[in-house]
């Protein structure tokens, strides 16, 4: 396959910078070269959509919503961007990604960096791409824990109309005190100002656009209990389980085990898996599960599947596998 030859080059150039050649390589591929179609699959009804096959792109390869008709040619069945935030912001200092080709895992820490809500409004606009979009929004660095509902409404208002869906991030362990929204009283008063917002919106708009949320993998059963109550409480449409980790006992020994930041890839898959499982049980049904963690191959795809997941997103898979991995994951998940 053509990744095989191009993966060495891309494996020699430091993370980020091969991160960022690899989006202006999509950005100009979806420019120059012809629409394309979704792989065939297996097409499924989920939050009121419909999805052409269930695997899609994870949230944090196109935070800017620069590659989307690119991005578009692998094959996805839908395409999730972002992190976006109000404001632009530069994230944390570099080195701030790190490759773990021993277990197949990716080490970030990059903070929210993107270029603002306004720029991926625009990039959205002159995108091509007519299928499904989630975009994922987050707060910007320096709002007080305190404020953060009032960025992820600023956000709302301005990706509502162009989205499929919208992801509020509240489980990023790379913003500080984030995840403290995942906490029982905070997630359930930012969840009621989100209802009512998409309320309003809806009837603004004449669309109604769904709400997810994403979770971390790092939580006790108990929480992902609580998040579950929440979520069926204020009628959220969907979950997305799960972001990166900061558990290290799968890296230990590792190089680069040590950097803080998010873990993600192989590594993560067992623990975000059993979060899926955790949230099928509570949830019985009344909302549907987005994985996301860990996926390398075709099996790994059809295990989110089988612990209670709708659709399942890629991410980290992709740099070790190449973009041949989501045609195998939309054959492991279509039934026939």
């Amino acid at each position: 396959m053509l990744y095989d030859i191009v993966r060495p080059f891309l494996f020699s150039l430091d993370p980020e910078t091969a991160h960022n050649f690899t989006i202006g390589m999509l950005n100009v591929a979806g420019r120059v070269l012809p629409a394309a179609q979704p792989a065939p699959g297996e097409p499924v009804d989920v939050m009121g959509l419909r999805f052409p096959n269930r695997i899609g792109l994870a949230a944090g390869l196109d935070k800017n919503g620069e590659a989307i008709d690119g991005l578009a040619r692998l094959g996805f069945g839908f395409l999730e961007i972002g992190t976006i935030t109000p404001r632009p912001q530069p994230g944390n200092p570099r080195p701030r990604m790190f490759r773990l080709p021993e277990v197949r895992g990716i080490i970030n820490r990059m903070g929210f960096n993107n270029h603002g809500v306004d720029v991926l409004v625009a990039n959205v606009k002159a995108a091509r791409f007519k299928g499904i979009l989630g975009i994922n929004i987050g707060k910007n660095f320096d709002t007080p824990i305190e404020r953060a509902a009032d960025d992820y409404l600023a956000c709302l208002d301005k990706v509502y109309p162009l989205a499929s869906y919208v992801t509020v991030n509240i489980s990023s362990p790379n913003t500080k005190n984030l995840r403290q929204l995942q906490g029982e009283s905070e997630l359930d008063e930012l969840l009621g100002k989100l209802k009512a917002a998409q309320t309003r919106l809806a009837d603004v708009h004449g669309r109604y656009v769904p709400l997810t949320l994403k979770i971390a993998p790092d939580l006790e059963p108990a929480q992902v209990i609580n998040i579950a109550d929440a979520l069926r409480r204020h009628r959220i449409d969907g979950v997305i389980a799960t972001n990166t980790t900061i558990a290290r006992d799968k890296v230990q020994g590792v190089r680069f085990g040590e950097q803080t930041g998010g873990l993600s890839g192989a590594p993560v898959f067992e623990a975000s898996t059993a979060v899926v499982r955790q949230l099928a049980s509570a949830l019985a049904g009344e909302l549907p599960i987005i994985a996301a963690g860990g996926v390398l191959d075709g099996r790994g795809a059809r295990a989110k599947l089988e612990a209670g997941a709708a659709l399942v997103q890629l991410y980290s898979g992709l740099v070790y596998r190449g973009p041949g991995l989501v045609r195998e994951c939309v054959r492991a998940t279509t039934h026939g």
